[in-house]
């Protein structure tokens, strides 16, 4: 996976009612090298979220380019449209369908999006709720399963579309330090099975652990990006020297 960031700059009409506008991204710029996972950090507020929203195609930026492998990503509707189905996305909230069970969440996007028969969708997601330790969950609704199930049923929801790259916001934010270790093993097992990522999390141990290169997004630009061990060995910047003495104490 190879990320080009140009400059790219998110406004959104300001909630004072005033007609003015908040600059949340003030102009982002990166290239990464040939990567599996891009972690990105930061302080609450940053704009961390907003760029992944932007990078999954769920946001179109102000202004700037955003580019995969060589390929700017489409600004029009038809076109995002187009490259969200060739992805998956992952938020803090789960996002499941409380009247479903676990396997009609998973079925879901595979028969309406993706227009697989019910039996082919059921063929395709056996496997891996097998390899997760989900399968005895499959016949359960979301209010009968813990924080970290839930998730996990979302991350492979996202993952049963076979996706070119995976992109996850916050997946530990909601969870307890239990949850947040299922959760986290998910995730790590699939970097490592070669899935690529791209993920926003406040797990600075695991974002070490997980990365390739790490960007730290504040006040709405990428204020230091590099390889995982530097970045953490070598802070670039003295805002992430003190972020991170922060974070790590």
């Amino acid at each position: 996976m190879r990320l080009v960031l140009d400059q790219v700059r998110q406004a959104f009409p300001s909630a004072d009612g005033r007609g003015g506008q908040v600059e949340v991204l003030r102009g982002c710029s990166l290239a990464t090298d040939d990567i599996r996972s891009l972690v990105l950090v930061g302080p609450s507020g940053g704009g961390k979220s907003t760029l992944l929203r932007i990078l999954a195609g769920l946001d179109v930026p102000t202004s700037g380019q955003v580019s995969f492998d060589g390929t700017p990503l489409p600004r029009d509707a038809r076109g995002r449209l187009a490259w969200r189905r060739t992805v998956g996305t992952v938020f803090q909230a789960y996002n499941l369908f409380p009247h479903l069970t676990a396997l009609d969440n998973l079925l879901l996007p595979l028969v309406h999006v993706h227009r697989l028969t019910r039996a082919e969708a059921v063929r395709r997601v056996q496997e891996p709720l097998a390899r997760f330790g989900l399968a005895e969950h499959a016949a359960k609704r979301p209010g009968q399963m813990s924080g970290g199930q839930k998730q996990r049923i979302a991350i492979l929801r996202a993952l049963v579309v076979e996706p070119s790259i995976l992109f996850l916001d916050e997946p530990t934010s909601a969870l307890d330090p239990e949850m947040t270790a299922e959760v986290l093993e998910m995730i790590r097992e699939l970097r490592d099975q070669g899935r690529r990522l791209v993920l926003v999390t406040h797990q600075m141990r695991f974002a070490k652990k997980v990365a390739d290169e790490i960007a730290f997004v504040a006040d709405g630009v990428i204020e230091a990006h590099g390889q995982a061990t530097a970045f953490f060995e070598m802070p670039a910047t003295p805002r992430l020297a003190g972020f991170l003495e922060t974070v790590l104490a």
